[in-house]
């Protein structure tokens, strides 16, 4: 599995649809985009139900004038036909800024450093952030395990 901060693109496999067709063009778009991985969840379950293991990718941002008004996220689960690929991963050295610590934290910036990471969330006001710093070795565990090709 691609480190939280990777750009992962999903497809179902059909072909783009000319631009004149609309409504076609707009459901192949749903299935087949891209977006930053922010959150992975393990498989839970209470009772008899079962919940499979899912990723959260951050997929649009719509505004204007610099505000962000919607972002778009897109949970799927591990389970679904799509076909995931890894795009571009995480810098070595990037910093990762999550919502809070522990298992259900979520990215919510990705910056250049941990120095940026820090300036970023002096204007942005996270109280429980956690910032994480993007490690070679994490990387290279990535590579290793056979995670690298999705």
């Amino acid at each position: 599995m691609a480190p939280v901060g990777s750009i992962i693109a999903w497809s179902d496999g059909a072909p783009r649809p000319s631009e004149r067709h609309r409504r076609k063009l707009s459901a192949w778009q749903s299935n087949n985009s891209n977006g930053r991985l922010i959150r992975k969840q393990g498989e839970l379950g209470s009772g008899s139900i079962i919940l499979p293991a899912s990723i959260t990718l951050h997929e649009a941002d719509q505004g204007a004038a610099g505000v962000i008004t919607i972002r778009v996220h897109r949970t799927f689960s591990l389970e679904t036909r799509l076909t995931f690929t890894i795009v571009e991963r995480p810098a070595i050295g990037s910093c990762r800024v999550f919502d809070r610590a522990g298992d259900n934290a979520e990215l919510v910036h990705l910056a250049a450093n941990r120095q940026a990471a820090e300036e970023w969330l002096s204007r942005h006001g996270y109280p429980h952030a956690a910032l994480e710093v993007v490690t070679a070795d994490e990387v290279a565990a990535d590579v290793v395990e056979g995670r690298a090709a999705a």
